[in-house]
């Protein structure tokens, strides 16, 4: 019942040789190291990676076993961690953001929701690879939103 790898091969492609476990300490462990950059340097840019990192493994991750146990009619593993902890958690994240000054507007909080779910989805789709491509554009966004707050 609580096996999201069966589950999941029952409706999806399998193109991650990773097991669930590998994943998740993955994505956790860069989850972890966003937060710790963000409590060094405290600035909006570190604070859109961690909001897009949340976005990609947390919201993306909560509509999509939402989304997909209600389309097979079937109990998707993840599920009830979906509606009890990433969806209210999150939703707190979001009004502190906003509140700190972090997010400017819905068209930021847009965007970057817009990015995590591609991520996730482009994730589903090829595989775990997309993860050193995230890291690598999260660099660049990073520079680049600090770079035009400082002109």
């Amino acid at each position: 019942m609580f096996n999201f790898r069966e589950w999941r091969l029952r409706y999806f492609s399998d193109n991650n040789p990773s097991s669930t476990e590998e994943i998740l300490v993955t994505l956790i462990s860069l989850l972890l190291i966003t937060i710790f950059i963000h409590l060094i340097k405290n600035n909006r840019g570190s604070a859109h990676i961690v909001l897009f990192y949340l976005m990609t493994t947390q919201v993306a991750n909560a509509f999509f076993h939402i989304f997909f146990s209600i389309y097979y009619n079937d109990f998707s593993p993840g599920l009830i961690t979906a509606i009890c902890l990433y969806i209210p958690i999150n939703v707190l994240i979001i009004r502190s953001a906003v509140e700190e000054g972090f997010l400017k507007n819905r068209l930021e909080l847009f965007a970057l929701s817009f990015l995590g779910i591609m991520t996730f989805v482009l994730f589903e789709i090829i595989g775990p690879e997309i993860i050193r491509y995230s890291i690598l554009l999260c660099a660049f966004y990073y520079l680049w939103v600090n770079r035009s707050l400082s002109v």
